[in-house]
């Protein structure tokens, strides 16, 4: 099998920035001492917390659904199973059962960070090589690498957007990039001491953002598009 050239491009420093609208917080989740990834499956908000997997309705926030599933980095959803980042390997996970139906070496050999599906492939963030790669979720082959010039935590996709999350020092926001060219679009900064962990959008109005040690998930409002 031909292995797919690696195409790398580099975003550029400079964006417009406004501050995050959070419109809600979540938790802390009972026994949750990190928020590692965050997903969504069109009902609940998935949440890796290290041992376990737990999902939450975003309405009445209550807990739906914990899996004994070990996640320490980005958690993702293709419609069907879900995708955890678990140290050096990318687990493909039964939503209902908890069982590992299959794995991937993670590109970032325990180094990786969010995790995303989209368009056939999963987005895999490399936090302090500031790197997203695409990769080929059967083989994990890289068939795509952007460049941040931040640390890369959470990633998403939606309306064809790509949008991933920085957290360094007392700094963090989520940032929309180009995704043919990695240029920075705009910028949602976080409150000071307010980090990023995992992101996901929901599809419409809203990103889930994991929140680290605080044990929280936070609901921050996406930006309105203005027709053309």
């Amino acid at each position: 099998m031909t292995t797919p050239q690696t195409k790398t491009v580099e975003t550029t420093p400079q964006a417009p920035a406004r501050a995050a609208e959070i419109v809600r917080e979540y938790g802390p989740i009972a026994g949750a001492e990190n928020i590692h990834g965050v997903t969504h499956d069109g009902r609940h908000v998935w949440a890796a917390t290290g041992p376990r997997l737990v999902a939450f309705d975003p309405e009445s926030g209550q807990l739906a659904h914990t899996l004994d599933c070990a996640g320490d980095a980005g958690t993702a959803f293709d419609g069907t199973h879900l995708y955890q980042i678990a140290e050096a390997r990318i687990d493909k996970i039964d939503p209902v059962t908890g069982d590992v139906v299959a794995s991937i070496p993670a590109p970032g050999h325990g180094s990786d960070s969010g995790l995303a599906w989209a368009e056939g492939s999963l987005w895999v963030g490399q936090y302090r090589d500031r790197k997203i790669h695409q990769i080929d979720p059967a083989t994990g082959a890289i068939l795509r690498t952007i460049e941040s010039n931040r640390f890369v935590t959470g990633v998403t996709w939606v309306d064809g957007e790509l949008w991933h999350g920085t957290w360094e020092d007392d700094g963090s926001d989520i940032r929309r990039i180009d995704p043919e060219n990695g240029t920075v679009l705009e910028r949602l900064e976080m409150p000071p001491g307010v980090g990023v962990s995992g992101l996901e959008s929901d599809g419409a109005n809203l990103f889930y953002c994991g929140g680290g040690p605080s044990g929280k998930v936070r609901a921050v409002r996406r930006p309105k598009r203005t027709p053309a």
